[in-house]
Protein backbone atom coordinates (compact mmCIF):
# COMPACT_ATOMS: atom_id res chain seq x y z
CA UNK A 1 0.00 0.00 0.00
CA UNK A 2 2.93 2.28 0.78
CA UNK A 3 6.25 1.93 -1.01
CA UNK A 4 9.47 3.89 -0.53
CA UNK A 5 12.31 3.58 -3.03
CA UNK A 6 15.72 5.21 -2.66
CA UNK A 7 14.49 7.92 -0.31
CA UNK A 8 17.16 10.40 0.77
CA UNK A 9 16.81 13.35 3.14
CA UNK A 10 19.52 15.58 4.58
CA UNK A 11 19.40 18.68 6.74
CA UNK A 12 22.54 20.54 5.80
CA UNK A 13 25.47 18.21 6.39
CA UNK A 14 23.33 15.82 8.46
CA UNK A 15 22.35 12.97 6.14
CA UNK A 16 19.35 11.41 7.90
CA UNK A 17 17.90 9.10 5.22
CA UNK A 18 20.40 7.66 2.76
CA UNK A 19 18.43 5.43 0.41
CA UNK A 20 15.47 3.97 2.27
CA UNK A 21 13.66 1.12 0.51
CA UNK A 22 10.53 -0.15 2.27
CA UNK A 23 7.22 -1.74 1.34
CA UNK A 24 4.23 -1.70 3.69
CA UNK A 25 1.61 -4.19 2.46
CA UNK A 26 -2.08 -3.40 2.72
CA UNK A 27 -3.59 -4.49 6.03
CA UNK A 28 -0.21 -5.12 7.67
CA UNK A 29 1.07 -3.53 10.87
CA UNK A 30 4.63 -2.39 10.16
CA UNK A 31 6.78 -1.28 13.09
CA UNK A 32 9.94 0.73 12.42
CA UNK A 33 12.59 0.22 15.08
CA UNK A 34 15.88 2.01 15.59
CA UNK A 35 17.70 4.18 18.08
CA UNK A 36 17.00 7.82 18.82
CA UNK A 37 18.08 10.10 15.99
CA UNK A 38 18.09 7.40 13.30
CA UNK A 39 15.43 9.12 11.19
CA UNK A 40 12.23 7.27 12.13
CA UNK A 41 10.21 10.47 12.58
CA UNK A 42 11.70 12.04 9.45
CA UNK A 43 10.64 8.96 7.49
CA UNK A 44 7.09 9.29 8.77
CA UNK A 45 6.99 13.01 7.93
CA UNK A 46 8.21 12.27 4.41
CA UNK A 47 5.34 9.83 3.87
CA UNK A 48 2.83 12.41 5.13
CA UNK A 49 4.33 15.11 2.95
CA UNK A 50 5.35 17.28 5.91
CA UNK A 51 8.98 16.95 4.78
CA UNK A 52 10.02 16.80 1.14
CA UNK A 53 12.61 14.09 0.35
CA UNK A 54 15.72 15.21 -1.50
CA UNK A 55 15.41 12.24 -3.86
CA UNK A 56 13.62 8.92 -4.23
CA UNK A 57 9.94 8.11 -4.53
CA UNK A 58 7.12 7.43 -2.07
CA UNK A 59 3.90 5.97 -3.45
CA UNK A 60 0.49 5.27 -1.97
CA UNK A 61 -1.48 2.70 -3.94
CA UNK A 62 1.00 3.21 -6.77
CA UNK A 63 0.59 6.98 -6.97
CA UNK A 64 3.38 9.37 -5.98
CA UNK A 65 2.32 11.04 -2.72
CA UNK A 66 3.39 14.44 -4.06
CA UNK A 67 0.77 14.17 -6.82
CA UNK A 68 -2.23 13.43 -4.60
CA UNK A 69 -4.88 16.02 -3.84
CA UNK A 70 -3.64 17.15 -0.43
CA UNK A 71 -6.93 17.10 1.49
CA UNK A 72 -8.09 13.80 -0.01
CA UNK A 73 -4.67 12.29 0.67
CA UNK A 74 -4.55 13.27 4.34
CA UNK A 75 -8.17 12.20 4.86
CA UNK A 76 -6.99 8.59 4.45
CA UNK A 77 -4.67 8.85 7.47
CA UNK A 78 -5.10 8.78 11.22
CA UNK A 79 -2.31 9.71 13.61
CA UNK A 80 -1.55 9.02 17.26
CA UNK A 81 1.07 11.57 18.23
CA UNK A 82 3.79 11.09 20.79
CA UNK A 83 2.50 12.55 24.06
CA UNK A 84 -1.09 12.53 22.67
CA UNK A 85 -0.75 16.21 21.55
CA UNK A 86 -4.26 17.18 22.60
CA UNK A 87 -5.57 20.75 22.41
CA UNK A 88 -5.79 21.99 26.01
CA UNK A 89 -8.47 24.56 25.23
CA UNK A 90 -10.87 22.04 23.66
CA UNK A 91 -13.03 19.53 25.47
CA UNK A 92 -12.18 15.87 25.06
CA UNK A 93 -14.94 15.20 22.53
CA UNK A 94 -13.90 18.27 20.51
CA UNK A 95 -10.36 16.90 20.38
CA UNK A 96 -11.60 13.52 19.14
CA UNK A 97 -13.91 15.10 16.57
CA UNK A 98 -11.45 17.81 15.52
CA UNK A 99 -11.13 16.77 11.88
CA UNK A 100 -14.83 15.85 11.67
CA UNK A 101 -15.78 19.48 12.16
CA UNK A 102 -13.45 20.85 9.48
CA UNK A 103 -12.68 20.54 5.78
CA UNK A 104 -13.91 17.77 3.50
CA UNK A 105 -14.94 15.55 6.44
CA UNK A 106 -17.07 18.22 8.12
CA UNK A 107 -20.13 16.87 9.95
CA UNK A 108 -22.86 18.65 11.91
CA UNK A 109 -21.69 19.37 15.46
CA UNK A 110 -24.16 16.97 17.10
CA UNK A 111 -23.19 14.16 14.74
CA UNK A 112 -19.49 14.80 15.31
CA UNK A 113 -20.03 14.63 19.07
CA UNK A 114 -21.92 11.35 18.79
CA UNK A 115 -19.09 9.83 16.74
CA UNK A 116 -16.55 11.10 19.29
CA UNK A 117 -18.44 9.53 22.19
CA UNK A 118 -18.57 6.21 20.32
CA UNK A 119 -14.83 6.30 19.58
CA UNK A 120 -14.16 7.12 23.23
CA UNK A 121 -16.21 4.08 24.19
CA UNK A 122 -14.09 1.99 21.81
CA UNK A 123 -10.93 2.92 23.69
CA UNK A 124 -12.51 2.26 27.08
CA UNK A 125 -13.63 5.74 28.11
CA UNK A 126 -17.22 6.48 29.17
CA UNK A 127 -19.39 9.39 27.95
CA UNK A 128 -18.75 11.31 31.19
CA UNK A 129 -15.22 11.98 29.90
CA UNK A 130 -16.43 13.74 26.77
CA UNK A 131 -17.00 17.15 28.36
CA UNK A 132 -13.81 17.21 30.43
CA UNK A 133 -10.66 19.04 29.35
CA UNK A 134 -7.39 17.18 28.68
CA UNK A 135 -5.80 18.68 31.78
CA UNK A 136 -8.36 16.84 33.90
CA UNK A 137 -7.20 13.44 32.61
CA UNK A 138 -4.33 11.14 33.54
CA UNK A 139 -1.55 10.46 31.04
CA UNK A 140 -3.03 7.08 30.17
CA UNK A 141 -6.47 8.57 29.59
CA UNK A 142 -4.99 11.30 27.39
CA UNK A 143 -3.28 8.63 25.29
CA UNK A 144 -6.63 6.85 24.89
CA UNK A 145 -8.22 10.12 23.76
CA UNK A 146 -5.41 10.52 21.23
CA UNK A 147 -6.12 7.01 19.95
CA UNK A 148 -9.85 7.80 19.70
CA UNK A 149 -9.00 10.89 17.65
CA UNK A 150 -6.75 8.83 15.38
CA UNK A 151 -9.61 6.50 14.46
CA UNK A 152 -12.43 9.07 14.49
CA UNK A 153 -12.67 9.30 10.69
CA UNK A 154 -12.23 5.53 10.12
CA UNK A 155 -8.90 5.99 8.30
CA UNK A 156 -7.38 3.42 5.95
CA UNK A 157 -3.89 4.05 7.32
CA UNK A 158 -2.90 4.83 10.91
CA UNK A 159 0.47 6.10 12.12
CA UNK A 160 1.59 5.65 15.72
CA UNK A 161 4.49 7.80 16.91
CA UNK A 162 6.06 6.26 20.06
CA UNK A 163 2.60 5.25 21.37
CA UNK A 164 3.74 4.26 24.89
CA UNK A 165 6.14 7.11 25.68
CA UNK A 166 5.69 8.35 29.25
CA UNK A 167 3.39 5.52 30.33
CA UNK A 168 4.01 2.98 33.08
CA UNK A 169 4.41 -0.68 32.04
CA UNK A 170 0.80 -1.61 32.86
CA UNK A 171 -0.72 1.29 30.91
CA UNK A 172 1.74 0.66 28.08
CA UNK A 173 0.39 -2.87 27.84
CA UNK A 174 -3.18 -1.59 27.79
CA UNK A 175 -2.42 0.86 24.96
CA UNK A 176 -0.53 -1.78 22.97
CA UNK A 177 -3.47 -4.19 23.28
CA UNK A 178 -5.92 -1.47 22.22
CA UNK A 179 -3.85 -0.59 19.17
CA UNK A 180 -3.60 -4.24 18.15
CA UNK A 181 -7.36 -4.78 18.58
CA UNK A 182 -8.37 -1.61 16.75
CA UNK A 183 -6.00 -2.06 13.79
CA UNK A 184 -7.16 -5.66 13.37
CA UNK A 185 -10.83 -4.74 13.76
CA UNK A 186 -10.63 -1.88 11.24
CA UNK A 187 -8.50 -3.80 8.76
CA UNK A 188 -6.28 -0.74 8.58
CA UNK A 189 -2.70 -0.52 7.39
CA UNK A 190 -0.55 0.64 10.30
CA UNK A 191 2.92 2.09 10.69
CA UNK A 192 4.42 2.52 14.15
CA UNK A 193 7.75 4.06 15.05
CA UNK A 194 9.12 3.03 18.43
CA UNK A 195 12.11 1.80 20.39
CA UNK A 196 9.90 0.01 22.94
CA UNK A 197 10.31 -3.71 22.25
CA UNK A 198 7.13 -4.59 24.18
CA UNK A 199 5.19 -2.44 21.70
CA UNK A 200 6.94 -4.13 18.78
CA UNK A 201 5.94 -7.60 19.92
CA UNK A 202 2.36 -6.55 20.71
CA UNK A 203 1.61 -4.46 17.62
CA UNK A 204 3.72 -5.65 14.70
CA UNK A 205 3.03 -8.14 11.98
CA UNK A 206 6.21 -6.95 10.23
CA UNK A 207 9.30 -5.13 11.50
CA UNK A 208 11.89 -2.94 9.81
CA UNK A 209 15.20 -1.89 11.38
CA UNK A 210 16.37 1.62 10.43
CA UNK A 211 20.03 2.45 11.02
CA UNK A 212 22.59 4.54 9.21
CA UNK A 213 19.92 6.06 7.01
CA UNK A 214 18.85 2.74 5.46
CA UNK A 215 16.59 -0.19 6.32
CA UNK A 216 19.06 -2.84 7.45
CA UNK A 217 16.53 -5.63 7.92
CA UNK A 218 12.84 -6.20 7.41
CA UNK A 219 10.64 -9.25 7.90
CA UNK A 220 7.79 -10.82 9.88
CA UNK A 221 7.93 -10.14 13.62
CA UNK A 222 8.07 -13.91 14.19
CA UNK A 223 11.49 -13.96 12.46
CA UNK A 224 12.94 -11.00 14.30
CA UNK A 225 14.53 -12.94 17.17
CA UNK A 226 16.15 -15.47 14.84
CA UNK A 227 17.71 -13.07 12.34
CA UNK A 228 21.53 -13.11 12.46
CA UNK A 229 21.70 -9.40 11.63
CA UNK A 230 24.00 -7.97 14.34
CA UNK A 231 22.28 -4.56 14.38
CA UNK A 232 18.87 -6.11 15.03
CA UNK A 233 20.23 -8.45 17.70
CA UNK A 234 22.03 -5.67 19.53
CA UNK A 235 18.98 -3.42 19.44
CA UNK A 236 16.28 -5.87 20.48
CA UNK A 237 18.39 -7.19 23.36
CA UNK A 238 19.65 -3.78 24.47
CA UNK A 239 23.32 -4.74 24.38
CA UNK A 240 26.01 -2.11 24.86
CA UNK A 241 28.45 -4.11 22.72
CA UNK A 242 27.87 -4.37 18.99
CA UNK A 243 27.96 -2.43 15.72
CA UNK A 244 25.65 0.32 17.03
CA UNK A 245 27.80 2.76 19.02
CA UNK A 246 26.64 3.42 22.57
CA UNK A 247 27.47 7.12 22.21
CA UNK A 248 25.68 8.82 19.31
Amino acid sequence: MIELSGVHKAFGANKVLQGVDLTIPRGESMVIIGGSGTGKSVLLKCILGLVQPDSGTITLDGTDVSRHDRDAFLARFGMLFQGAALFDSLKVWENVAFRLMRGALKRPRAEARAIAVEKLRRVGLGPQVADLFPGELSGGMQKRVGLARAIAADPQIIFFDEPTTGLDPIMSGVINDLIHEIVTEMGATAMTITHDMSSVRAIATRVAMLHGGVVRWTGPVAEMDATPDPYVQQFIHGRAEGPIPSVR
